[in-house]
């Protein structure tokens, strides 16, 4: 009888766990058809979020349209208004791609001459202006030359005229404008900034990309939400980001005419280096490239300087600079720098810094006035 009574028990427990498999599987099931593959999950006009189910791989574009995110499966194109596609780095390439022209001024503005006399008064052809000739300086006469590097901060009250942001017939009166149009135009060659010593050119296209452009490609969507194309525009960089300038210049003391010349050997725009996040890294500027200077100044003599207080009074961009009409501070020299670096890497403090350059700026001053008698 105990016998019995065991497989009693052992046939009822049988059955009871096969009645809540058999349950478990049905409730399953169930919960399956209303809210999975046929309902709100993986399917082609739902509204919510797709699952991550292995891709139809028999299927080479899987395009399915919907308001949810866009399935993340193996080369399964969706189009929609949630995530974009992540085939081919969300780009279709079976899609037309058009580039649109950039209708903004930005660094390269387009020249519109005025088709009336845009001034009250009859001007004078700037345009057919030339700088003067440098005088020679013989080798043998140049008996001290000093090398100095400086920079220019556009935001200071005296460099206003290089953030003069008017258009005239010959174009926008920025400086970094004026710099962009005659290495655009071949006028002037661009360098790159792995040197200061102009030895290696670049091309306009690189010399615009260098200050961090390029091309961003966004989609087009039609009225049901499928992607039917891409469009291609250029990014937008704001001409007055570009606030500070290099220069190189040399100080030559000439014993022939008992005169001190400064002679600028290049000019570099300069900017931070900028994370892709957006950060700006704090003590990073560096020259974007470099132009020679020489070359320049027929260019800069077409171009006239903003003059805050007469207009009647405007200097050219070449007299602005041969007049030393400019605010600055020295960053390196060759006067006691046997290791060819920065004021700022010996120098930590900016202050300290600055009265180095003083110090510099004031030792060559004193130089040529200790050469005079009275």
């Amino acid at each position: 009888m105990q016998v019995k009574y065991f497989k009693i028990v052992a046939v009822l427990a049988l059955t009871f766990a096969l009645v809540n498999t058999s349950m478990a599987q049905r409730k399953k099931q169930t919960r399956g058809s209303a809210y999975g593959n046929s309902a709100y999950g993986n399917s082609t006009s739902g509204y919510g979020n797709t699952t991550n189910a292995p891709a139809d791989t028999t299927r080479k574009n899987n395009n399915q349209s919907g308001y949810g995110n866009a399935n993340t499966g193996n080369g399964a194109n969706q189009s929609g208004y949630g995530n974009a596609p992540q085939a081919n780095n969300g780009i279709d390439t079976t899609l037309p791609i058009s580039v649109v022209p950039s209708t903004s001024g930005g660094l390269l503005d387009t020249l519109r001459p005025s088709l009336r006399e845009d001034e009250a008064v009859q001007g004078y052809h700037i345009l057919e202006q030339t700088p003067l000739p440098y005088q020679d300086i013989r080798e043998d006469d140049a008996i001290y030359r000093v090398r100095v590097w400086r920079e220019i901060d556009a935001r200071e009250k005296i460099n206003q005229p290089f953030r003069y942001a008017a258009v005239e017939d010959n174009g926008s009166q920025r400086f970094i404008s004026i710099l962009l149009r005659a290495i655009q135009d071949g006028k002037v060659t661009a360098f790159s900034a792995d040197d200061d010593r102009f030895t290696t050119p670049i091309t306009p296209d690189q010399a615009i990309a260098a200050f961090g452009g390029g091309m961003d490609t966004s989609r087009v969507f039609d009225m049901q939400g499928n992607v039917t194309g891409y469009q291609v525009r250029a990014k937008a960089i704001e001409p007055d980001s570009i606030y500070k300038f290099r220069l190189k210049e040399e100080w030559i003391f000439d014993k022939n005419t008992s005169r001190l010349y400064v002679r600028i050997l290049g000019i570099a725009p300069v900017m931070p280096v900028t994370l892709s996040n957006g950060m700006v890294l704090e003590n990073s500027d560096h020259p974007v490239w470099w132009v020679y200077y020489p070359d320049l100044r027929p260019t800069l003599a077409t171009y006239e300087a903003y003059n805050s207080k007469n207009m009647g009074a405007r200097m050219t961009w070449e007299e602005l600079f041969e007049n030393r009409m400019f605010s600055s501070y020295i960053t390196k020299s060759t006067l006691d720098n046997p290791t060819d670096q920065p004021i700022r890497s010996l120098i930590q403090d900016p202050l300290f810094r600055l009265y180095q350059g003083d110090n510099i700026k004031n030792k060559i001053f004193d130089y040529e006035q200790s050469l005079w008698s009275y």
